[in-house]
């Protein structure tokens, strides 16, 4: 029998699609994602329909989801299909807000799924917006009125009410520093998690042990930190992640395996080239007096985007940066495909037979490329973008805003926090020689911060490239509008660090198994 998962914060499913993909020497799945709890409606849309897939045998997704990939088909008639299998995902995947839903209610939905099963695992990471480093930079730290620092407690307590055999708790980096009146969280929460009944005394619960997944030897609190670059996610991604294990589980886990790191043109390299759109073009510059300070402020007009537009620019752009780059090529050639689409019709491999992670991508029946299509930008926007790309591929470094300025004023860009030196590197080149920086929600905004490295393309990443990044399958789906996909790609745990996290946590409960049975 799989073992039961219950999934918090679940975000698109990052946690839960590496743990199910885990199977046994009969192919059968490991573990089975019994409830999936999500509070944002383009999350749990994704979820739904990743759940779903979770309703028919690993490698044996029905004809009509390619279907449904290819747009021949709605997402409504893919489930009128098959109704037994949506009622299995609209029963696993639950869209409610925890801190918000009645501790009764929460507690019922884990109990008829658990059906009293008592060697389950808990994953999930409460929401890391109060802790992340760049969060606390732009509000000034971290307030105690903040309901999110408290939310990891509304975690702290399903596990005192319900206690799982392990749980895997995932939150930013920022955790390990974040200070709440003066005293370090970090401290806290481990002493919480060990003992969750000190918290919750009405619980009568069991204590637990918290382990690191990279070291057995836990000398500082960054011993809890992954950097996922290590473990063959294409992704500088530093994130900590506990694992707790229940004190009358026997065994003792392993830790992760470092692999050979995996660069980010090998990932993304041999998807089709797309170009990016236009949609408004540089009109004049306004001198105003705001605040008794005298700024510039640019003026825009709409422009239709088409090939001949936005070639005309890109062009005229790599003309005038030619000159500072005369061994970088930025002129315009080989868009069939214009800014993508949806669904792209593609047979060639878009990615080396070889490459380490093929098997853990690839899906041959889409026979295409899904959700590859780039936004549209200002037009001296792609200026900065080509430049960025070219001085990165000639300084194998991406240029920091005094780099723009001495290139041209029209390069630097408007942002109240250029002038006051914030965010330097708020236009930044992914490399393509090493593993990408890390992938947030924040590039559900802007795409600055995720430019693609040849200039020829100058745009931001498309949603499959972001979703490569992160490692979700290229038959992985997510709902929404782009905006929102974007958002739920940044907010996840890597599917294929989520894999090697389950190998970890199924060997302590098989080890556990063969303890107890030996007793």
């Amino acid at each position: 029998m799989p073992v039961p998962i219950i999934d918090l914060f679940a975000g698109p499913g990052g946690l839960a699609e590496g743990f199910s993909t885990l199977v046994d020497t009969q192919g059968n799945r490991v573990f089975k994602i019994k409830l999936s709890v999500e509070k944002d409606a383009f999350a749990h849309q994704t979820l739904t329909l990743r759940s779903f897939l979770r309703q028919f045998p690993v490698n044996a997704l029905p004809a009509e989801y390619y279907d449904f990939l290819r747009q021949t088909i709605t997402q409504a008639e893919l489930f009128d299909q098959y109704p037994e299998a949506y009622q299995g995902a609209i029963k696993e995947a639950w869209q409610a807000t925890l801190g918000a839903t009645s501790s009764e209610e929460i507690d019922s939905r884990i109990s008829e799924e658990l059906e009293h099963e008592n060697n389950w695992v808990l994953i999930g990471g409460p929401p890391c917006q109060a802790y992340s480093l760049v969060g606390r930079s732009r509000v000034g730290g971290v307030h105690e009125d903040d309901h999110r620092v408290h939310l990891y407690k509304e975690y702290l307590r399903i596990i005192a009410a319900h206690q799982p055999a392990v749980f895997v708790m995932e939150n930013v980096k920022g955790l390990l520093s974040a200070e709440l009146n003066g005293e370090k969280i970090f401290p806290r929460i481990l002493a919480d998690l060990s003992d969750p009944s000190s918290v919750f005394p009405e619980h009568v619960s069991s204590k637990y042990r918290i382990h690191s997944l990279v070291t057995d030897q836990i000398k500082t609190d960054s011993d809890f930190l992954i950097r996922s670059e290590n473990y063959g996610v294409p992704q500088k991604r530093h994130r900590v992640i506990l694992l707790g294990v229940r004190e009358d589980v026997k065994a003792e886990p392993g830790i992760l395996k470092k692999s050979q790191k995996v660069n980010l043109g090998s990932v993304i390299g041999m998807l089709p080239k797309v170009r990016s759109g236009i949609y408004r073009d540089y009109s004049h510059t306004e001198e105003i007096v705001t605040g008794g300070i005298l700024k510039k402020k640019r003026h825009y007009l709409p422009v239709k985007d088409s090939y001949e537009n936005w070639s005309g620019r890109v062009s005229k752009y790599a003309s005038e940066l030619s000159s500072h780059f005369p061994e970088g090529n930025a002129e315009p050639s080989g868009f069939p495909v214009g800014t993508g689409v949806e669904y792209l019709s593609y047979v060639t491999d878009t990615l080396s037979t070889d490459h380490p992670l093929y098997s853990w991508f690839n899906d041959k029946k889409t026979e295409g490329v899904v959700q590859h299509a780039s936004r549209a930008h200002l037009s001296l926007d792609l200026k900065r973008y080509m430049f960025a790309a070219l001085y990165s591929k000639v300084h194998g470094k991406f240029p920091r805003m005094q780099d723009y300025r001495e290139f041209g004023d029209d390069l630097v860009p408007d942002h109240e926090n250029v002038e006051s030196g914030k965010f330097n590197d708020r236009f930044r080149v992914q490399l393509p020689d090493e593993p990408a920086t890390t992938v947030t929600s924040h590039i559900s905004k802007d795409g600055h911060y995720f430019i693609h490295y040849d200039p020829q393309q100058c745009r931001s990443l498309t949603v499959r490239e972001a979703a490569r990044i992160q490692t979700f399958p290229d038959n992985y789906f997510f709902c929404g509008p782009r905006t929102q996909q974007f958002h739920q790609v940044g907010n996840a745990v890597p599917p294929y660090l989520a894999f090697q996290i389950g190998q970890i946590v199924r060997d302590v409960l098989n080890k556990h198994e063969e303890l107890t049975n030996a007793d």
